[in-house]
């Protein structure tokens, strides 16, 4: 029976497990049914799919429930308002492979029981209130494919038995309290996206990644590792997303990440990487990828001895295509635009972006960032040490969506050329060096206000109020010459000062040493003595023989 996407409401009657007691398969999904689950779905021995979610069902798990469906294998109710534990301490449900409980409000600890689903294959707890920490019987259940527990309140370290699970696809313990050093154990010949964002993680970036062919996704944003970016990065060939900001990472971008050349969001910022900006960085290619970000369904498995598709879910000879049609659990935060935008599903083989700003790259900008491809969306170097001139070549990047070089040591002009960028939506050179005038009030630089320059005093034209016919070339100015010579003006005065000071310290340290010491005192006046003396024979003895030279 599937009646999902209508507009059903009121709550689903209570003798609805009666009625239909040899029902396999249920599907009431995305309406509006209240109240809780009726105790009546114990009588459904037969039932093997059920799918609540995207309803406005409550209540805690039945006792009936939970003992009487032990056939069922896959098990939706996401998007509802349930609450409670999980599963209460009687647990018949040993056959369950596919357990969806995402974005309820189940609480406390995660139960012991669900250790009996012996043929788990993906557990989804995401945006609950869970607490405690991670299970190490978890580590148990050699079928799992894909752990999802992010936005939840769970503590403490990633047990070493995860490590355990071989067929491990997708796992995301993003934005809870998770703290310690990643494992370095897993075994990530399988793995392809793996989010640990938004914890509380130290140490360096574990090198359990090294030569994986199938990593597309790698999110520790929003930890504490420290160290360097490792330089077996440039292994992981099949990478798309690499998110290592708001970090403590220090040292150079190594040259090997310009191996990655199916990247397209790379985010380094607020860390204490230093050095120059590697030149390489324009491998990238930032074109549509085709990994399959929607997480549609299970893959690569078998249920009921029929094999598994992403669109379908097959069961004793039964294909129910809407039965594995999952939310998109892909989801990666970006700054661009100004703001932090949260990307999902399929528009992540679009977006492309690099994020270098907060950490101490010095330099110049390559100018060979502007001959990467076209498709780049999004770039941002602010708040770093950048010198030189802004490239040219940047106005090659004609689906640039959001360009912000504020806060450097940039000079020379703003190249007129940038008005190109008819895609740019935000820009911004604010609090640099830069002189000249500004870019022509067209395309979309006629959206950009007076922000977008402020902190350049020798920039001028509109939107600034600064007019260019009066303000000179820089260094040259009238103003200029005044302050270098006020300058060297107040160096003179300061050398002044110091000689007669030290001058007059020294003079007064001899007058105190001799005025104690009346040894030092005759020795000194004995010594002013020879010296007038010696003085005085010397002046008369040559006067004498210049007069008499002058005589003869």
């Amino acid at each position: 029976m599937d009646i999902s996407s209508n507009c059903l409401q009121g709550p689903i009657p209570t003798n609805f497990g009666l009625i239909f007691p040899n029902l396999e398969y249920l599907d009431l999904s995305n309406n509006a049914f209240q109240g809780s689950i009726p105790s009546s779905f114990g009588n459904l021995v037969s039932l093997w799919g059920l799918d609540l979610s995207k309803n406005n069902l409550s209540g805690t798990m039945p006792v009936h429930f939970t003992m009487g469906c032990y056939s069922l294998d896959f098990l939706k109710l996401s998007y509802n308002n349930f609450n409670g534990q999980i599963f209460p301490t009687n647990f018949n449900l040993t056959n369950l492979g596919y357990l969806y409980l995402d974005n309820n409000h189940f609480s406390g600890k995660i139960p012991n029981s669900i250790s009996m689903m012996i043929n788990g294959r993906i557990i989804d707890f995401s945006n609950n209130n869970l607490l405690g920490m991670l299970p190490m019987w978890m580590g148990n259940m050699s079928y799992l494919t894909r752990i999802i527990m992010a936005n939840n309140q769970l503590e403490g370290p990633i047990p070493i038995e995860l490590c355990r699970l071989i067929y491990l696809e997708f796992f995301d313990l993003s934005n809870n309290n998770l703290s310690g050093f990643v494992p370095s154990c897993f075994n990530s010949s399988r793995i392809k996206f793996f989010h640990l964002n938004k914890n509380l993680f130290s140490g360096p970036i574990p090198n359990v990644f090294q030569n994986n062919s199938n990593l597309v996704t790698l999110n520790f944003r929003d930890n504490y590792l420290s160290g360097r970016i490792p330089d077996w990065i440039g292994s992981v060939s099949s990478l798309s997303i690499l998110l290592l900001g708001a970090n403590h990472l220090e040292g150079r971008i190594p040259i090997q990440l310009c191996l990655l050349q199916n990247l397209n969001l790379l985010d380094l910022s607020y860390n204490k990487l230093f050095g120059p900006i590697p030149h390489c960085l324009s491998n990238f290619t930032f074109e549509a990828s085709d990994h399959d970000f929607s997480l549609g369904g299970p893959s690569d498995i078998n249920i009921g001895g029929q094999p598994v598709t992403r669109d379908s879910y097959a069961y004793q000879g039964q294909e129910i295509e809407v039965l594995v049609r999952v939310d998109s659990k892909q989801e990666v935060e970006f700054t661009t635009k100004s703001r932090t935008y949260s990307y999902k599903g399929d528009i992540l083989n679009y977006m492309s972006g690099v994020d270098l700003s907060c950490n101490r790259l010095a330099g110049e900008i390559p100018p060979e960032l502007g001959r990467t491809s076209n498709n780049l969306r999004a770039m941002n170097l602010s708040h770093n040490n950048l010198t030189g001139p802004i490239p040219t070549t940047f106005s090659n990047l004609k689906q640039m969506e959001s360009l912000d070089l504020s806060y450097n040591n940039l000079n020379g002009r703003i190249p007129p050329q940038l008005t190109e960028l008819t895609s740019l939506a935000v820009f911004s050179v604010a609090y640099n060096n830069l002189s000249g005038k500004t870019p022509d009030i067209k395309n979309q630089f006629i959206t950009f206000d007076e922000s977008s320059y402020e902190g350049n005093p020798l920039l001028c034209g509109p939107p600034l109020h600064n007019d260019c016919t009066k303000i000179g070339p820089p260094f040259t100015t009238p103003m200029d010459y005044k302050e270098e010579e006020g300058g060297n003006f107040l160096d003179m005065s300061i050398f002044y000062i110091s000689f007669v000071v030290a001058y007059i310290t020294v003079l007064l340290g001899i007058v105190a040493v001799l005025y104690i010491n009346p040894y030092w005192r005759r020795a000194w006046f004995s010594l002013i003595e020879v010296c007038i003396d010696t003085c005085y024979c010397f002046v008369v003895v040559h006067y004498r023989k210049l007069l008499k030279f002058r005589l003869a």
